[in-house]
Order: C-alpha cells, then structure tokens, then sequence
C-alpha cells in the first residue's frame, strides 16, 4: 500500500472555486510580439522542409519561449497543476501549420508520448464515433466525459472549433477531493491506496494500480471509474460493498461546484493540467451539422522532465509505447 498521507494538503494546488473569484492569474495571454516569434519559427521550419511528426525540438526555434516555458512546468507541477495559454490565432493556419506549432510547443514543455497503440502524437478530439457502441472512447461523442485522468504526466487540449453549444472544460484539484475526504471520511481512506484493476491503463489486460499515491512529499491520483468497473468486470472480481462506497464517496466530493472551476475554450486556446494533480471533464455538446464547423480539438500528452516519481502500487505511465517502423 505504500505510505498514506494523513494530513491536510496546503499550497496551490489545494484550490477550489473561489479562489478564482476576480482571479484570472491562471490564463497567459499570448501577445503580437509572442504571435511574431511563433510565426518566424514557424516559417524557418516550413522552409527546413520540416512536418509533423517527424520533428525534433531544434526543429522549430522557440527559444524566445525559454523562461515561460520554465514557468509553466514549475506551475503544473508545483503550483495549481493548470494553466491555459490563450490567443493562438488558429484561424491563420493550414492543419498541418498548427500541428508543428502545436507539437513543437509540446517539445519545448516536455515530450510528447503516443496516446494509443497506434502511436497517435495528436490526438484529434471530435465526435465521430457511434455512443451506442460499447467500443467507442468518450471523447470521441458529444456525450458528457466524466472527470478523469489520463496515462501521462500532462495532457494538453488545443481549441480548434467550438460546439455550437456546450461542451464546457471543467478542472477540480486532487488535494481539495483529498482534503475533503480526510475531514468527512476519513475512514474510507484506506480504500483508496488499495489496488483496483484499471482497463485501458496499458496493452493488454487490465494493470493493478492505487487510485492514490503519496511518494516523495507529493500526493498522485489515478481516476476513471469507467475504467476501474471495467478493469474488475474483465478480471472477473467484483467490487466490493466498501470499495463501490468509497467510489460513490469520491464522485460526489469531486461533483460539488463549490471544488471545480470551469471555462469553455476559445478557438486558440491551450489547456494544460496536470494529470496526478488535477481531474479534468467535458460537458456534453450539441455539435453543428456541417463538417467542417463541429467541435474540435487536438489533444497532446507530455511526459515531463520535472514530474513527480511515481510510488509503489502506483506504476509510471506515459503513453503507449510507439509502433516500431521498418528501417528506423
């Protein structure tokens, strides 16, 4: 089980709705000048002869960025665990524009890793699959994704197109959902340093894992529910009573708007948000009929030169490992 942590967590990343009330210390704002810098990169890349994916980190000049860059990992790890980057003018560039600037800012913050077995780099967030169909991944409907984390150190959404209506971003802190159950429910607290099966956590069957960590001074979290139920259904080993209490417990503290801060992204707008400090969601949408105006973002998981380990019974993930190719 490891070490269980016991006491209050302190600090920014201990935050809740009101702390942001007339607080918008947490967006950045993209200025000409940064635009500027971008677009130069940007061209000297094309006329390089430089694409996406194959790009390395010397291939796009975001040098300029260095000390935001710096700023933003210290925040995402050590700070609130979120932050978003607005004003990408988006609208300027052809897809295959935005996916070097898009990556090469990935390369600069960390390094991106695959998000699927096919070794996908970017992900494209849209509504293209069947939610009547079992097999379908959440985000890939308009259906309501519940909060959760992902299998990388960060995850990034760049806003391409909203929806026509809904399909807003919502954040809630691991530290605040912990404090919480430490003061009301202290005694399921072991619950959650015990072992659950988690599907979709890797290749294969589904991999044990703690849905919380305390390691090194730092508390993680590992949370899908979906994933959790699945894990045990595959396995052949059903919750117990106290362990679908404890889940029950967990939702409902991560469900009360008094904890989470919401914002709907803009078209140029980057999220980023750490996924052992922070739990993210999405509303359900209504998308519009033409193509070419539905919802769509592009998704980017980082492994991070800074990240917290992980501890024992909570075993490090990034990404899926990337397709072998002929010749490489």
């Amino acid at each position: 089980m490891g070490v269980v942590l016991t006491e209050k967590i302190t600090g920014p990343a201990a935050w809740c709705a009101a702390d942001f009330v007339g607080d918008d210390s947490w967006v950045h704002h993209l200025t000409p000048q940064d635009i500027a810098k971008i677009d130069a990169a940007l061209a000297q890349a094309r006329a390089n002869g430089v694409a996406f994916p194959n790009i390395t980190k010397d291939d796009i000049a975001l040098d300029g960025f260095a000390d935001l860059f710096a700023a933003f990992r210290e925040e995402l790890e050590n700070g609130r665990g979120f932050l978003l980057l607005r004003g990408l003018p988006v609208e300027r560039y052809t897809d295959d524009e935005i996916n070097l600037i898009y990556y090469g800012i990935g390369l600069h913050l960390g390094q991106p890793v695959g998000q699927n077995p096919r070794g996908d780099l970017l992900g494209k967030v849209m509504a293209v699959g069947d939610p009547t169909k079992k097999e379908t991944r959440v985000y890939e409907t308009n259906l309501y994704l519940p909060y959760h984390t992902d299998p990388s150190d960060v995850v990034g959404l760049l806003c391409l197109r909203k929806a026509k209506t809904g399909g807003l971003s919502s954040l809630v802190s691991v530290a605040s959902i912990y404090n919480h159950i430490l003061e009301h429910h202290r005694e399921l607290l072991g619950i959650f340093y015990k072992q659950f099966y988690y599907a979709h956590l890797g290749d294969g069957e589904p991999k044990l894992s703690s849905l919380f960590s305390f390691h090194e001074g730092k508390l993680s979290c590992r949370y899908l529910r979906q994933y959790i139920e699945l894990g045990h259904e595959v396995m052949g080993l059903p919750l117990s009573g106290v362990e679908i209490e404890a889940l029950d417990t967990f939702d409902r503290i991560m469900h009360d708007p008094a904890l989470r801060i919401d914002m709907m992204l803009e078209p140029g707008d980057l999220q980023f948000a750490n996924n052992y400090a922070v739990l993210h969601s999405r509303t359900d949408f209504v998308d519009f009929e033409a193509e070419e105006k539905r919802r769509k973002m592009l998704r980017l998981w980082l492994k991070m030169p800074n990240a917290r380990r992980p501890g024992p019974g909570f075993p490090g993930r990034n990404g899926f490992d990337l397709p072998v190719v002929a010749g490489r």
